[in-house]
């Protein structure tokens, strides 16, 4: 297997000096997680120093560690006088030296899912590298970048901002040949002075493309013009629309949303198709015509990849489904936990208010909204009404604001925090419900779907010590 690394190739690309000859195959900045046969790079970071962690590195396997100064550890060693720097020079020569076609994926909501579902319909034709989770940012972005193979046919990655200049280097180092905004939304409005900043700061991903390159647009969305305007003054003018509106390119005519899947019909420059998304919810399948459109763009066969979506799935935090068996039956877990924004939280309420049964939302804060924050919260009872949700459980300072909005008849309970509440949502639960879990990552959901899931290994067990 030809090396992803070797010492010399990574010395050239960084200028930096090699204590002995190695080759890697893979690249990490987390000692944690390190792969036999990887280059571990010692990111020394506001909080955290990788140096200390060289030596478990070593222990985990690692073919080699990049430094600032070198280690006492038997290893070889690659040093560079910064190793952040030297991991972006890594990017910067892994796409050089590729031949791989570059798709680029940043939006409000649906970019980690948009990104996953493209990577997963390419790598049915051809070796494809990817994001893995969402690392996305200033050391996410060259970290998965350093990781593409040089005979990749395909690279898909997702590039995230939280205030303005963050995604022009990302795209100046990625080179993207297609660029996909899945939409924007009232997201990070701490640090934006309104939506159309934040559409601004989305369009950066236009500076860095490649000559020739395609812009992938939200039709329906209402910045789309300010959009198209950007990559317009990019240079870039070829452009695929998505969306439900009239005139997009991949539009969608009609959905059929079913309870694990959703089955879309489809007008694809003037060819009608139909096909099946392994997810429900109507924004799943409005992703995954940007997805399409994405495939059309890179060259690729979009029959295979209409055929592959069936095989997409939520993601851990991002929608995913448990079956949890409880004492009379069980209830289905839906784990939306990772993040939420107004959008998203409208959204899996739509997904929630389509599933029989009992209908349970726990809801944790949106961060980073800025003085809109009340507002936004207290306007989601409108999609709580309309999806006729039957509790609703809400954890968090700013999630006040929406019990004040239900009022005493809107059937909610309202806690300090999720731990808070978490004693009342398990009293609740009962065969039959369904359950959504959502909140920012900061809200601390993912304890909320822990606890939940495990009330099924406590159903478990007395059957167990009985049969025992």
């Amino acid at each position: 297997m030809t090396a992803l690394w070797t010492s010399d190739e990574a010395a050239l690309a960084t200028g930096g000096r090699n204590t002995a000859s190695w080759q890697a195959s893979g690249v990490s900045i987390d000692s944690r997680k390190v792969q036999a046969g990887d280059l571990f790079i010692a990111i020394k970071g506001p909080n955290m120093d990788g140096h200390a962690y060289v030596g478990s590195a070593f222990s985990a396997g690692a073919a080699a560690a990049m430094v600032m100064e070198s280690a006492n550890q038997d290893g070889p060693q690659l040093t560079v006088p910064d190793t952040g720097e030297g991991m972006v020079a890594l990017a910067r020569h892994a796409r050089s030296r590729a031949s791989a076609r570059v798709a680029a994926v940043t939006g409000s909501a649906g970019k980690t899912s948009t990104k996953d579902a493209l990577a997963l319909v390419l790598g049915r034709q051809g070796k494809t590298a990817a994001t893995t989770g969402n690392l996305n940012n200033h050391w996410g972005l060259p970290l998965s970048l350093a990781r593409l193979p040089r005979d990749a046919r395909f690279g898909v990655f997702e590039m995230g901002m939280s205030a303005p200049g963050e995604i022009a280097p990302l795209s100046r180092l990625a080179r993207p040949d297609v660029a996909v905004i899945t939409n924007v939304e009232s997201v990070h409005l701490e640090f934006f002075k309104s939506e159309e900043g934040i559409a601004d700061a989305k369009a950066e991903i236009f500076t860095g493309m490649e000559s020739g390159g395609t812009a992938v647009l939200n039709r329906d969305n209402r910045h789309f013009e300010r959009l198209r305007r950007h990559a317009d003054a990019a240079g870039i003018s070829n452009i695929l629309t998505f969306g439900a509106h009239e005139s997009a390119d991949f539009q969608l005519t009609d959905t059929e949303i079913k309870p694990a899947h959703c089955r879309v019909s489809a007008r694809i420059q003037n060819r009608d198709v139909a096909y099946t998304i392994g997810a429900p919810g109507r924004h799943w399948a409005l992703n995954s015509l940007a997805v399409l459109a994405a495939v059309t763009a890179l060259e690729a066969d979009i029959d295979l990849a209409m055929a592959a979506l069936a095989d997409v799935t939520p993601p851990k935090g991002r929608g995913s489904r448990t079956k949890v068996s409880i004492e009379g039956g069980s209830f289905l877990l839906i784990d939306e936990s990772y993040n939420a924004s107004p959008a998203s939280m409208r959204v899996a309420l739509d997904v929630l208010g389509a599933a029989p049964g009992r209908r349970i939302a726990v809801l944790g804060d949106m961060r980073e909204l800025g003085p809109q924050s009340p507002a936004l919260h207290a306007g989601l009872a409108a999609s709580i009404t309309a999806n006729n949700i039957d509790l609703v459980f809400l954890a968090g300072e700013n999630m006040a604001h929406l019990a004040t909005a239900l009022g005493r008849d809107g059937g909610a309970a309202h806690g300090k925090d999720s731990a808070a509440i978490l004693p009342l949502v398990r009293d609740a639960v009962r065969a039959g419900d369904v359950v959504m879990v959502k909140g920012s990552f900061g809200s601390n959901m993912a304890p909320v779907v822990a606890a939940l899931a495990a009330l099924g290994r406590e159903a478990c067990a007395p059957a167990m010590a009985g049969e025992r």
